[in-house]
């Protein structure tokens, strides 16, 4: 028995949704065991997956996570799949633009289908999923949507927040879900940006990623703005 399991824990339930492909199932899988696979087999129905963690504050606490499909033939899940949801993940494609306007279908499916009595703070996560790209560079010739256009629909549909990630460097993943956490607990979110990616523009994108851990925001924050 794990030794967690005797502890008083607060569970907290986040759904992560979005457009098939996404990298909705490899958010989650770099987030808990900290690995990258270069194949994902399309989520059917709902994958479940757990995480436990210790808060700043010395809160112990059981992550739930619930990846809902993205498939087309399942557009309307039954509404147990989002009963208690105190958190939620859309995800779209910075290369996909289909996938960042049907951003706001999955919105509406979190508007109808969590419970009525409560507001789930949801955050708008913008992955980077390129097919070759491995510097920011070759990032810029590929992505289809731009900073203000996810500005323009994270104001527009009431998101917490929005940020940019990268599920194969595990770039903003720890911080974009501790950041969910701190607004579900009542926190106030603590957050620092990565250098602006237009003074990086020659670093990998593994540079970036290591730069997360450097306690100062930027100075044009694209994600978390204030």
């Amino acid at each position: 028995m794990n030794c967690l399991d005797n502890l008083e824990e607060e569970v907290i339930k986040i759904l992560i949704i979005g457009d098939s492909g996404t990298g909705k199932s490899s958010f989650i899988d770099r987030y808990i065991h900290e690995k990258f696979n270069d194949y994902y087999k399309p989520t059917l129905g709902v994958d479940f997956a757990i995480k436990r963690i210790k808060t700043h504050e010395g809160k112990h606490v059981k992550l739930q996570f619930w990846d809902i499909a993205g498939q087309d033939r399942f557009p309307l899940l039954t509404r147990s799949y989002y009963r208690y949801a105190r958190g939620c993940l859309i995800v779209f494609d910075l290369t996909d633009v289909a996938s960042f306007n049907n951003v706001k279908r999955w919105k509406s499916c979190i508007e109808s289908n969590c419970d009525a009595d409560s507001e789930v703070p949801c955050i708008l996560v913008a992955n980077k999923h390129p097919s070759k790209a491995t510097t920011v560079a070759d990032l810029k010739e590929e992505r289809r949507i731009s900073y203000p256009e996810i500005e323009d629909m994270c104001n527009e549909l009431n998101f917490v927040q929005w940020t940019e990630t990268s599920v194969k460097t595990g770039l903003m993943l720890q911080e974009t879900v501790q950041y969910l956490i701190d607004v579900i607990l009542g926190n106030s979110p603590k957050f620092y940006t990565p250098s602006e990616y237009e003074v990086v523009d020659k670093k990998s994108i593994v540079d970036i990623a290591i730069e997360t851990n450097v306690n100062t925001p930027s100075k044009t924050s694209c994600v978390f703005c204030s």
